[in-house]
């Protein structure tokens, strides 16, 4: 998956950090072998740690096939306005199961069937997102003609606005003709506009010049103080004659929609609204204009300023002012900005922001909007246990626990373990125990609930609740890793390489990889490590190991040292027999050198590809049986 949600049990009762430098000395054979008297158990303990799982914001209901068998009903019977929140819930679902390739359907679904502008603004924008780093993938295909570019802008001109129709024109009262016309003065110059199709702007102005006002029976009227322009004013002229906006520049487009908005003329609003949108084009543009969209409420400007910053994640939300924007909306500027599609935008906001840093202001502050967003239960309980995540990587305990609480009232009992965990932390170990141990006796167990549970004993109960947690749901890494550190830790080698190998046999984990790598590293066979390695760094460029301290490219070069290089033949030598031989891990380690030092990327790129399909797809297998 793409979230990489790290652990929040670095705690001080943990081992001392190691220096990867001092397992890697440059020069070959100052490594002393596993087998060999200066290797104990403790030494090896230092290096080989397997962190506590985290608590994963994701939604993860008790009954996946009941839950998702009610979506499917309500699909059938629900309008069409509601059916793209559905397979947004559906999404997250998929999501909590660890399904890229289903989560992805649903999200396409989702875009396929929005039945708003805001929505496929939003749904494309995911998917786009989703689909980063593929781009090369995608413009070798194209090449072929078996791509099609998609999820491109979307027209917001199309986003429909309700404005009310024009007045009728109506006779003047004292039927003098010299009144057909109307004098607006601004400053020392003079406007001369049509009575009748100024008035039939709005309901304002035709009660001021066909009304009991004292314009009604006025040739010359003074527009000084309305903070409008000569040019302003002759453009507004215009339109009332045409019914279109002559091409001025964006500051006097501003200034009639001030006007306009002052003067409730809605069809100049809507026009001036349109015409402004289309000239949005940067992340500059979008910053500026967003704000008069929000202040005069003009929703087509505010769309064509959300899908550029929706274009350029995660990128834009580096930038202050974009996150300013989203992350103080109130409820009538969000329905501005987003229309309907509140819970859907900040869904993929908070999700983008856990990815960059879930632990910062702005992922707190998204999730605090995505909870003001949601309607339905189902929506509250993943807004409080996402929230709550954030909360306890920031080790804010208390706020954490009442968010933690709410999910868990509204049934979301995966947050219990995040209620567990809070008990553990605070030293009720006992609690903790018990109150996984109440959830697994109450309903239909899973295997999450007793790898949580795991944790909170010792010995042979964790041992046993950890090959539960395995035989319940094989897709979980933490049982698989546990159990190879403890293997190693009695130098038994072999069985902890076949351990880690089991999962890593039908799901690329980084983790995981991570632990063999530093197995491979314990016994000296640098051959194997910088094979995992590489893979992790095709995988992840800018991974870090052990616990987020050191840059996986750095232990690569360290490792580097010890092993011997290869020339481009031998590359492609190595790159066919794993190919052939379905080396997966092996194939992506040679690649990843083979796209360091240049050559034909795109074939490198297309082979990538497969093997990361071919993962996916094993992966897809295993939940069918």
């Amino acid at each position: 998956m793409r979230t990489f949600f790290p652990s929040d049990s670095c705690k001080e009762s943990q081992l001392n950090a190691i220096n990867p430098q001092s397992w890697l000395q440059v020069e070959r054979g100052k490594l002393s072998k596993l087998s060999s008297s200066h290797t104990n158990s403790s030494s090896i303990e230092s290096f080989i740690k397997v962190t506590e799982p985290p608590i994963l914001p994701f939604f993860k209901p008790i009954d996946y096939v009941e839950v998702l068998a009610q979506i499917h009903e309500e699909m059938e019977s629900c309008s069409p306005q509601e059916r793209s929140t559905l397979y947004l819930l559906q999404f997250q679902i998929f999501r909590g199961l660890g399904e890229t390739k289903l989560m992805r359907r649903s999200l396409r679904s989702a875009w396929q069937r929005a039945g708003t502008v805001h929505e496929k603004l939003v749904f494309g924008a995911w998917l786009r997102y989703e689909k980063q780093g593929e781009e090369l993938i995608a413009d070798l295909l194209a090449t072929c003609n078996k791509c099609a570019q998609e999820f491109g802008p979307v027209d917001v001109s199309q986003l429909q606005v309700e404005v009310n129709g024009c007045l009728k024109e109506t006779v003047v009262m004292n039927g003098d003709k010299s009144l057909e016309n109307v004098n607006f003065k601004i400053g020392d110059e003079i406007i001369v506009c049509d009575r009748q199709k100024i008035a039939s702007l709005s309901a304002p102005f035709h009660a001021m010049l066909n009304g009991y006002f004292t314009e009604s029976s006025s040739q010359d009227i003074d527009l000084s103080e309305n903070n409008i322009s000569p040019l302003g004013m002759r453009t507004i002229g215009e339109f009332s004659i045409t019914g279109s906006l002559s091409e001025v520049h964006p500051d006097f487009l501003l200034e009639i929609l001030v006007f306009s908005n002052k003067f409730c003329c809605e069809r100049l609003k809507d026009a001036c609204d349109r015409k402004l949108a289309s000239l949005v084009c940067t992340k500059d543009d979008a910053v500026e204009f967003m704000e008069y969209a929000i202040e005069q409420n003009s929703p087509v400007l505010a769309a064509s300023c959300l899908q550029v910053f929706l274009h350029e994640l995660p990128d834009c939300l580096n930038d202050e002012r974009v996150v300013e924007i989203f992350s103080h909306a109130d409820r009538q500027q969000r329905s501005i900005m987003v229309g309907q599609a509140s819970f859907s935008l900040y869904c993929l906001l908070s999700e983008v922001a856990m990815n960059l840093d879930p632990r910062s202001d702005k992922t707190v502050c998204f999730l605090e909007q995505l909870i003001e967003s949601a309607e339905t239960d189902r929506e509250k309980l993943l807004a409080f246990h996402q929230l709550g995540c954030v909360r306890l990587l920031r080790k804010e305990y208390d706020e954490a626990e009442g968010l933690f609480e709410k999910a868990v009232s509204l049934g979301h009992v995966y947050s219990i373990a995040g209620l567990a965990r809070l008990g553990y932390i605070k030293g009720h170990k006992l609690y903790s125990y018990e109150k996984l141990s109440s959830v697994v006796s109450s309903v239909n167990p899973l295997g999450w609930m007793y790898q949580e549970r795991s944790l909170y004993c010792e010995g042979d109960k964790r041992s046993e609740d950890l090959e539960k947690a395995t035989e319940l749901d094989p897709t979980l890494t933490y049982p698989y890793m546990y159990r190879a550190a403890s293997l190693m830790l009695k130098q038994n080698v072999q069985a902890a390489l076949a351990e880690i190998n089991r999962v890593l046999g039908f799901k690329l984990a980084l983790e995981c990889m991570e632990l063999r790598f530093c197995l491979y590293l314990a016994i000296e066979d640098y051959k194997a490590a910088i094979r995992d390695v590489q893979a992790i760094l095709t995988l992840s460029p800018d991974y870090r190991m052990f616990e987020g301290r050191v840059a996986a490219s750095h232990l690569r070069t360290l490792v580097r040292e010890h092993v011997g290089s290869w020339t481009t033949a031998d590359c492609w030598m190595q790159l066919y027999d794993r190919w052939s031989s379905v080396d997966d891990i092996g194939s992506l380690s040679v690649i990843y050198q083979m796209l360091e030092s240049g050559g034909a990327k795109g074939v490198l790129y297309f082979r990538q590809s497969l093997l990361l399909l071919r993962y996916a797809h094993t992966s897809s297998l295993l939940w069918t049986f």
